[in-house]
């Protein structure tokens, strides 16, 4: 079967362009209704998209005015929307920093179990000390001490989520017995983080598991992606750091034994779309026009962890404000990383700069036509940079539509992406297959020939 590529859609309030809630046909006043998010959700699935996903951090995201605020439960918000879509995959956040494994485990599952086999859950860590300070934490623990107790935390989930085998349900009216004991597991997990008993309160999920998707791009999140991670969500500038990091990724997979097709990279991609070259450019500089620097500027700070007070707007950015840039695959913090190529590449002003991140936080924004924008995908897709794309168009619901309605037939026409599912499951749609119990029959009997 011929390779296909993935597209996902990254639900964002009004659109990921920061200042595209000041649009005159923006939906600001629907950023809370459950149906503003399950149009969108229809719209991604009319197309035959993946999945749609939600980012969360338990947090005001925006203490600030000049960008709308009060983001809703991710979970809930899918649990919702599932019940008025079909086959489109349900993809959220949420972070091992500030859950318990039980609670998540149960809430995926049950998610799962709603939908009959479409949720994702991306992995996070979160790196917010605001959001730490509403955990009882006085500082967030450091990025390697979070990575580990990640992993630790995804060990007792799988367990959990295995803890019933798949056949362990009898339903028996004969017998009376609904469930077979033997075929339902405690975990008896005991570690540095965590002591979970199990086993989990409810029988196994369509998917077996929900999908892993994960978003670090940092060394110690490669790392992690590298021996977790079936979809991975990542920024990138160029089709040459897109490619250095999917072989990094790929490679990574294979060392732990997974097969690299097990591994669906997704880039960031945020299209402004239009009929001419001309009529996108001219939207992104009028959304662009739209911008209040104090808040981009803010925002650039708190990332970079340095003052800009003493930068002109519109004076060329020092190439040292960000430090060197480094290589794609040897960094710690992987989206100043980005920042900094850009700055050390293009030279731009520090108005320039902060439109260039106002489109997608540093994900790859293109302005054009149709074709122009399905030429970008088709590259990086048949180049050893992506899977598919995490689709973030800056203005909902309008960009989503000009993506669907004219950039996905050409696409299609070119037998790159589906005309009609195949599938019914999150893990049918990404090709990747349902994982075996961990406590079934053929992998007792493996552990046992170990």
């Amino acid at each position: 079967m011929t390779r296909q590529l993935s597209l996902n859609a990254f639900l964002h309030d009004t659109g990921h362009h920061e200042a595209s809630w000041r649009h005159p046909d923006s939906a600001v006043d629907r950023i809370h209704d459950i149906d503003f998010d399950t149009t969108n959700a229809q719209i991604a699935e009319e197309a035959k998209f993946d999945a749609i996903f939600f980012a969360d951090a338990p947090g005001l995201w925006a203490a600030t005015p000049f960008r709308p605020a009060g983001h809703l439960e991710p979970i809930t918000r899918l649990a919702a929307i599932a019940a008025r879509t079909e086959r489109i995959g349900l993809i959220a956040t949420a972070s091992t920093t500030f859950y318990d494994p039980y609670n998540l485990a149960r809430l995926f599952s049950s998610l799962d179990t709603i939908s009959r086999g479409r949720a994702g859950w991306n992995i996070v860590t979160t790196q917010s000390e605001a959001v730490a300070r509403n955990f009882s934490l006085s500082e967030l623990p450091s990025a390697s001490e979070r990575y580990i107790r990640a992993q630790e935390f995804i060990d007792v989930v799988t367990k959990l989520w295995d803890s019933w085998e798949d056949d362990a349900v009898l339903a028996d009216r004969e017998s009376g017995r609904f469930f077979d004991p033997e075929k339902v597991h405690s975990i008896h997990h005991v570690g540095n983080h965590f002591q979970v008993e199990g086993p989990l309160s409810q029988p196994r999920s369509p998917q077996g598991r929900p999908v892993y998707v994960q978003a670090g791009s940092s060394n110690d999140g490669r790392a992690f992606a590298g021996r977790n991670a079936e979809a991975i969500f990542t920024a990138h500038q160029t089709l040459g750091d897109a490619q250095a990091f999917y072989a990094d990724i790929k490679s990574r997979a294979a060392a732990f034994g997974r097969s690299p097709d097990d591994v669906k990279i997704l880039p960031g991609l945020s299209p402004f779309v239009a009929d001419t070259q001309a009529e996108a450019e001219e939207l992104q500089r009028y959304v662009n026009s739209l911008t209040v620097p104090a808040y981009g500027i803010a925002q650039l700070e708190g990332l970079a962890g340095v003052s800009l007070a003493h930068l002109e707007l519109d004076e060329p950015v020092p190439l040292d404000v960000f430090g060197q840039a480094g290589d794609v695959l040897d960094n710690n913090r992987s989206r100043l990383q980005v920042i900094a190529n850009i700055v050390e590449r293009d030279r731009l002003t520090l108005r320039e700069l902060l439109h260039r991140l106002a489109g997608a936080r540093g994900h790859h924004v293109v302005a054009g036509t149709p074709t122009q924008v399905a030429d970008i995908i088709t590259e990086w897709f048949q180049n050893g940079a992506a899977d598919g794309f995490n689709v973030m168009p800056p203005l909902y619901p309008q960009l989503l539509q000009e993506f669907t309605q004219k950039v996905v037939p050409i696409l299609q026409d070119r037998g790159l992406f589906r005309t009609e599912y195949t599938g019914s499951t999150l893990r049918d749609h990404f090709g990747l297959s349902r994982p075996d119990s961990l406590y079934g029959a053929e992998a007792q009997q493996e552990a046992h020939v170990v």
